[in-house]
């Protein structure tokens, strides 16, 4: 398994799917809604595959926003019980929120009616558990890295809580997702999908052999992000939330080191408290802050390059949504798989603000590596990235593990 070397992605038709051995009645559960942005498009493209494979048995979300797949195949938790605590911290919501997802899983699996069940790392213990007594395959994805992201684990969010006295704080302690829940199911799933080379990675320096873990990069509608004109200026964008982890702060302090000329940078998504810092110290006028865009592609195709110095990712959906742009890219191997050093832009380490600094120099005395670079990324999105891609691939993965399971 490599990010260069992808897997075989055979036509998605009915002639190729009735070939392998796939499973007759699926169970799905993610903590998202079907349909939407983000997850939401991840969840609704892989219940297509199963939903056009004639083999979706039922599926488990917070929510469903679209109308191909019948209602009737998706189980909606839109109003849930656990609202009533919804006034708790975050950490304790959304913790009694995917366990609550969990339980209800674990109870459609106990019927005995499925055989495969396919969820996320963090929604399914309980299922697994279930999964495993009764001999059911079962398939995770890991939506960036290994728990312990191939280091020594640091101490649980609330450390010694669990010890207290107070019967409420011990009661909220149990709310919150500890490590333990992550590495169990790590090693209940007889298949751990991960999204790019560097995740797997970390499950490798972890002792995971090789055939548990499978390659399932991401997809992208090609129609909906395409090139558009490029500006007479270079113009800079970086698209994705405000935060540290996607490396804004080192983004903010290149630009500004520079103080290029005829420039200007574009900054897509939310803006967030710990990012307000480093905008005040390193603000020019050139930078524009947006704010959050339902329509990305709208800013996205009207871009020179793409920014994206991440220091913790899965496989960064703007990375995909850029490629198909035709905008070539500073980003790190942390985002993911899509873009190739020096073929469809430039990677750098996390935090390496020199490097930063000189790619988007680089590409700013350089117009013709520009285009040479953008088109090359389309490409590579159209060959490689497509939602068809994505779901043959998924097939694979459903077939690997009927085949190799217990």
């Amino acid at each position: 398994m490599s990010g260069e070397t992808l897997n075989a992605t055979p036509p998605l038709n009915s002639t190729s799917a009735a070939a392998r051995r796939l499973p007759k009645n699926l169970l799905y559960s993610i903590f998202a809604r079907i349909g939407g942005s983000g997850l939401d498009t991840d969840a609704f493209e892989a219940l297509r595959a199963s939903y056009r494979g004639g083999f979706l048995g039922q599926a488990i979300a917070y929510d469903n926003r679209q109308t191909e797949i019948p209602a009737a195949l998706i189980h909606s938790l839109r109003w849930h019980p656990v609202r009533l605590i919804s006034f708790l911290d975050r950490p304790y919501y959304y913790g009694a929120k995917k366990k609550y997802l969990d339980w209800i899983a674990s109870r459609h699996l106990a019927t005995g009616r499925y055989d495969l069940f396919h969820s996320w790392s963090g929604d399914c213990l309980q299922t697994l558990r279930v999964a495993r007594k009764l001999g059911i395959p079962s398939i995770i994805e890991i939506p960036t890295w290994h728990r312990d992201r191939g280091k020594t684990r640091v101490d649980e969010l609330i450390t010694g809580a669990a010890t207290q006295r107070n019967w409420l704080k011990n009661w909220k302690a149990g709310l919150v997702l500890k490590r333990e829940r992550f590495v169990e199911e790590y090693e209940l799933a007889d298949l751990i999908v991960v999204l790019s080379e560097t995740a797997a990675e970390t499950f490798r320096v972890q002792g995971f052999p090789e055939k548990k873990l499978f390659y399932l990069p991401r997809g992208v509608d090609v129609e909906r992000f395409k090139p558009g004109q490029r500006p007479t200026k270079f113009r800079a964008i970086f698209s994705g939330a405000l935060i540290e982890r996607k490396g804004i702060h080192h983004l903010l302090e290149a630009w500004h080191r520079l103080n290029l000329k005829d420039a200007e940078l574009w900054l897509v998504g939310s803006v967030h408290g710990e990012a307000k810092p480093h905008l005040k110290r390193f603000w020019r006028e050139n930078i524009t802050t947006i704010g959050f865009a339902q329509n990305p592609e709208n800013y996205l195709s009207q871009s020179s390059i793409q920014i994206f110095p991440s220091q913790w990712e899965g496989s960064a959906k703007v990375t995909y949504e850029a490629a198909a742009c035709g905008l070539p890219q500073i980003t790190t191997r942390e985002a993911g798989d899509v873009v190739r050093d020096g073929v469809e832009g430039i990677i750098v380490r996390p935090g390496d603000v020199d490097a930063i600094a000189a790619a988007i120099e680089h590409f700013y005395r350089h117009p013709e590596i520009v285009e040479r670079m953008g088109a090359a990324a389309r490409q590579r999105v159209v060959e490689n990235f497509t939602w068809d891609h994505f779901r043959s691939r998924l097939l694979g993965a459903y077939e690997k593990t009927m085949q190799t399971a217990r």
